[in-house]
């Protein structure tokens, strides 16, 4: 029973809900401008995670027979055969459900909607038509991760505004850079299953460079936020080192990736655990904000 339960936890893929909740609550924060009804809050949470989580499940659905392959996807659920297919469709369904009403009934219509329309482009965009034809698949098909900070904002105000698209687009820039190291050190899974990733049909200086490219969109694009949304000095000056930080590592990776193609030699791993590190100090910097200029 421990292992089944597990194996219905890991189809949601928490790591990634982690991530998600990341770009939601601080938006909450910075949408009262202080510190929001704790039960929205909760009711907030609860519904984006049942949303990812649903999203994942039936991602995983998808591409079982690619996870299979993989070395980074091979120990879920579906692979190892400890959920059925049509269980974890069921179950991404039901979670699909749940998660819609409880946005629905506890935050409000938009955010539920935004949610629902985040699943539907997660699954049928991203997974079904990007993801195995082009090498823009994370590029486009990253949007889907980009919604908490609109579904953040909604929630508190119940309409969209200026602020959370600049967050949406720090998300969407950061997104590919993020992705693509990661997928430096799997490139040869994505080549051996055909999934054109940048890095497995790409060399490695381009993948390098386009992370640069990428990367300086993220900084820049956080930084009009100070302009858009009116923040304090402390969002401003965090931005700023932390942008710089990003940046150092994007231009050390690609200088290894113009020197060398081997992969200890490039270390992506650095570049992608700095890229969470980033994204999760600038959204913390965005629900602290506020706080200090009451």
């Amino acid at each position: 029973m421990k292992d089944v339960v597990a194996a219905y936890v890991g189809l949601m893929k928490p790591r990634v809900i982690e991530l998600l909740l990341l770009t939601t609550v601080p938006v909450m924060f910075f949408a009262a401008r202080g510190i929001p009804p704790l039960g929205l809050v909760a009711a907030t949470v609860v519904g984006g995670t049942l949303s990812a989580g649903s999203a994942s499940a039936l991602n995983c659905v998808y591409d079982r027979d690619i996870d299979e392959q993989m070395r980074r996807t091979r120990r879920r659920a579906l692979p190892r055969h400890i959920v059925s297919p049509g269980a974890a469709l069921a179950f991404g369904v039901i979670l699909g459900v749940v998660a819609t009403v409880v946005l629905a009934v506890w935050v409000n219509w938009l955010s539920a909607l935004l949610a629902l329309a985040a699943e539907a482009f997660y699954l049928f965009v991203y997974t079904m038509l990007l993801k195995r034809r082009t090498t823009q698949n994370i590029v486009w098909g990253g949007i889907a991760g980009c919604f908490p900070a609109l579904i953040g904002w909604t929630a508190v105000t119940g309409e969209l505004a200026w602020t959370p698209v600049v967050l949406f687009l720090v998300v969407f820039f950061w997104t590919p850079p993020h992705t693509w190291a990661l997928a430096l050190r799997y490139r040869e899974d994505y080549a051996g299953v055909e999934v054109p990733m940048l890095p497995a049909v790409a060399p490695a200086a381009t993948v390098g460079r386009q992370v640069v490219l990428y990367t300086w969109a993220t900084v820049l694009t956080s930084l009009a936020l100070w302009s858009v949304a009116d923040t304090g000095l402390f969002y401003l000056i965090t931005a700023m080192v932390l942008g710089a930080i990003f940046l150092v590592e994007a231009h050390r990776m690609w200088a290894r990736t113009r020197r060398s193609d081997v992969l200890a030699e490039i270390q992506p791993m650095r570049l992608f655990h700095i890229s969470n590190l980033y994204l999760a100090l600038l959204f913390v910097a965005v629900a602290i904000d506020p706080l200090l200029s009451r």
